[in-house]
């Protein structure tokens, strides 16, 4: 099932985040139309190759224009002209970015697809956390707009203090104007008492006015601390997760609106305080309640603004190279990355020109760091209003780099951490001017590693991934000075959004049980077993020369590379050990067959059959395992296809009939295969045909033995063939070929 299929399932929440990905940039149309095409490119290649993505959008407008000529319906037409016009004018200039465009799309779909997958998979307690997390939302909202309602009502009540100051004022003025006559001191004196009874009111409204100021900023107050910072903490808790693969759930734009509502009410508070302090400095009086109390209540406003907005200053989207998208907060020296930053307030009072600097590695002891790293053109960069933010202050650096300094040296800090244990930070830093307020705004990202050499990068991303899993702590560079053990089920959950991600399919639960397995042995049934650091990605599997992660990291390149399309369709079984592959095998019919992961080879993925001599014994045999380097030249459906055997000079028979558990080759791998040539060509068409040479010999019953492959030459020549082949194997060979019917003279 194709990607966009899957996503064309979807409903809701999900389907609103898909819907959400597709703007004029990447319309949704041409999503649609051309679903299978831009599935089966390589748009994560092309993000760092210019040629290529050159070569892309050429294909893509190329489509789109023939697409166009051939729709009757005229609207529509005229709808693929304007998407014609528009990739063209964006992207023509600039290709790489119509590359990273779409590969940000599909990977954000992987990210929805398998947060919709985590959904099914845990029913119960996701939907005991989603009916929680919804009612605190709907606590939240409520209590927001009760706050609302009560400034309003607080803005309404200095209004009416204002009208009755300006009557007691006019009152004030007419008293002071009489004369003292016989003919006026019954009416001053009805004066007086009524000036007396205003007074009191006055006071009464005023200190009404306050004492509600008052209970309305402690209630902002209680909602900071108990709601509003619990949500940021939980949405940048979430941003981790989402960054190592997890469920793509962090939309600020919910924060967003509690934070500008409640900002918002603060600020009405502040011009309120504001007109309070006019009114007096109009009418005073000697037990009036604004100079004693206003400025404790000013002060405590202020602060609840200041913190307000400093928490409103977040990382959007963490650090990440265009290269590896999928791994971010690793860093490579002289590479480019981007991050992005968002101010969660919409108001129309902030200056637009607010300017954001970057520091990397502020304040942290350079004792404490293997290296030390500068930022490149380090030039502050104005933040200004995004509507893909609605409406907000956003600013996304997108071309920093980081180089080595000068002087720093790696002999510092010697000990056991290595350099992919080294974690660093990246802070910004901005000051905003609102209101006659000045606020001294900061934020950072997550702890990054940094690497210098593409090698690193999957132990780099282990740590990323490590750190992100077991820790909510955003600073804690130290991290890996004594790093925690994880819990299986939690390791489990990791490795499947790798998965997830990276190919576009999660692991089953049987594939998570071999993985534990293999990490734990026995143990791994159990969902509480401890899994250290050292054992995941640092010390090697017992008689081999890599690590747990090193491994699984080559089987999700592999497959990312050369196999996501027959991955995708649940052909690979993947993680079986050699045991539980013969208690699988053992009952099936001749040339059945599983495919698996080898054990021995980094990224490398084999088959076993099932085989049955004359005398109805059956045994099982195993090739050779298949690396990059090979279904680099030939794709692994093909392979299954034309996989043949040569024993002892017999001619070359297919062993695989059937895919595991029953179903036929053919069925299982038909729509991958690559379609041979049927026109008639000038030349022999090319053909690489898969083969393994045997010899027939004892071997141990409990191990199929390993037959090595054999590929025979790109062009099946006859006279390249007869040094290898007798006579009769040649022309069977030859035949399974489909030579062309007919060769044109040349």
């Amino acid at each position: 099932m194709s990607q966009w299929h899957q996503v064309q399932q979807l409903q809701g929440r999900l389907l609103e985040q898909v819907s959400g990905l597709y703007d004029d940039n990447f319309p949704m149309e041409i999503r649609h139309t051309f679903a299978p095409w831009i599935e089966s490119q390589d748009w994560d290649t092309a993000m760092g190759h210019e040629s290529m993505a050159a070569v892309l959008l050429s294909i893509l407008l190329s489509q789109v224009d023939d697409c166009c000529s051939q729709e009757q319906n005229f609207l529509q037409k005229h709808s693929l002209k304007r998407i014609h016009q528009q990739l063209q004018g964006k992207f023509q200039a600039n290709p790489l970015h119509m590359a990273g465009v779409i590969a940000d799309c599909l990977r954000e779909e992987r990210r929805i697809l398998s947060s919709a997958s985590f959904l099914e998979q845990e029913p119960t307690e996701e939907s005991m956390e989603s009916f929680a997390s919804s009612e605190s939302h709907r606590n939240m909202d409520a209590r927001v707009s009760a706050i609302r309602g009560r400034v309003q009502v607080i803005d309404q009540m200095v209004k009416d203090l204002e009208h009755m100051q300006e009557d007691f004022e006019y009152r004030y003025k007419t008293l002071k104007s009489y004369s003292p006559s016989a003919s006026t001191d019954e009416f001053v004196k009805r004066e007086v008492e009524t000036f007396n009874y205003i007074l009191k009111v006055l006071d009464f409204k005023r200190k009404e006015i306050l004492t509600t100021v008052g209970e309305v900023i402690t209630e902002v107050d209680m909602l900071m601390g108990s709601q509003l910072e619990p949500e940021l903490k939980a949405w940048k808790r979430r941003q981790q997760i989402a960054c190592i693969g997890g469920p793509e759930l962090t939309s600020v734009d919910q924060l967003q609106c509690w934070f500008t509502l409640t900002v918002q009410s603060l600020f009405l508070i502040k011009r309120q305080l504001d007109k309070l302090e006019q009114l007096f400095l109009i009418v005073t009086y000697e037990t009036d309640p604004i100079p004693q109390q206003k400025p404790l209540l000013e002060d405590h406003m202020k602060r609840l603004i200041s913190h307000l907005v400093k928490m409103s200053f977040v990382v959007e989207k963490q650090p990440c190279t265009l290269n590896y998208p999928h791994k971010p907060l690793v860093i490579k020296t002289g590479i480019y990355f981007s991050t992005r930053l968002r101010l969660l307030l919409k108001l129309p009072e902030v200056d637009y020109q607010l300017k954001v600097k970057t520091a990397f590695d502020k304040n942290v002891s350079g004792g404490t760091l293997h290296r030390q790293f500068e930022i490149l053109n380090n030039n502050p960069k104005q933040m200004d209003i995004d509507e893909s933010s609605n409406g907000c202050l956003a600013v996304e650096f997108r071309h920093l780099q980081l180089k080595d300094k000068k002087g720093s040296s790696t002999s510092k800090n010697e000990g056991s951490l290595t350099v992919t244990e080294d974690l660093h930070i990246l802070t910004f830093q901005a000051r905003l001017c609102l209101q006659g307020l000045s606020i001294d705004l900061e934020t950072s990202t997550l702890p990054l590693v940094v690497i210098s050499n593409i090698i690193q990068l999957p132990a780099g991303w282990a740590s990323v991934m490590w750190y992100n899993l077991l820790t909510d702590e955003p600073k804690n560079l130290s991290f890996f000075n004594n790093p925690p053990c994880a819990n299986w089920s939690q390791l489990a959950k990791m490795l499947s959004w790798q998965f997830s991600t990276i190919t576009g399919r999660s692991l089953t639960t049987e594939q998570l049980e071999m993985l534990g397995e293999k990490l734990l042995g026995d143990h791994a049934l159990q969902s509480e077993s401890q899994v250290y650091w050292s054992r995941f990605c640092k010390e090697n599997i017992p008689g081999k020369t890599f690590s747990f992660w090193l491994w699984l990291d080559s089987i999700l390149e592999l497959i990312k590379k050369c196999l996501q399309p027959v991955w995708i369709d649940g052909c690979i079984l993947g993680f079986v050990s050699k045991a539980r592959e013969r208690a699988l095998l053992k009952d099936k019919a001749p040339g059945t067959f599983l495919l698996r992961f080898s054990e021995s080879h980094l990224g490398g993925i084999t088959f076993t059959w099932v085989e049955q001599d004359y005398n109805g014994e059956k045994s099982f045999s195993s090739v050779e395992p298949y690396t990059k380097n090979h279904l680099n030249m030939l794709p692994f459906a093909d392979i299954i296809r034309d996989y043949k055997v040569l024993t002892d000079g017999n001619v070359p028979e297919s062993p695989l009939k059937f895919l595991y558990p029953d179903i036929p080759k053919d069925k299982a791998f038909g729509k991958h295969y690559n379609r041979l040539h049927t026109k008639a060509f000038p030349y022999i068409p090319l053909h690489f045909l898969p083969i393994s040479m045997r010899q027939l010999s004892a071997a141990s019953p409990q191990t199929p033995p390993k037959i090595p492959l054999f590929d025979l030459p790109f062009s099946p020549n006859p006279s390249d063939l007869e040094e290898t082949f007798d006579p009769q194997i040649l022309e069977e060979i030859l035949y399974s070929i489909s030579v062309p019917n007919s060769l044109n003279a040349t």
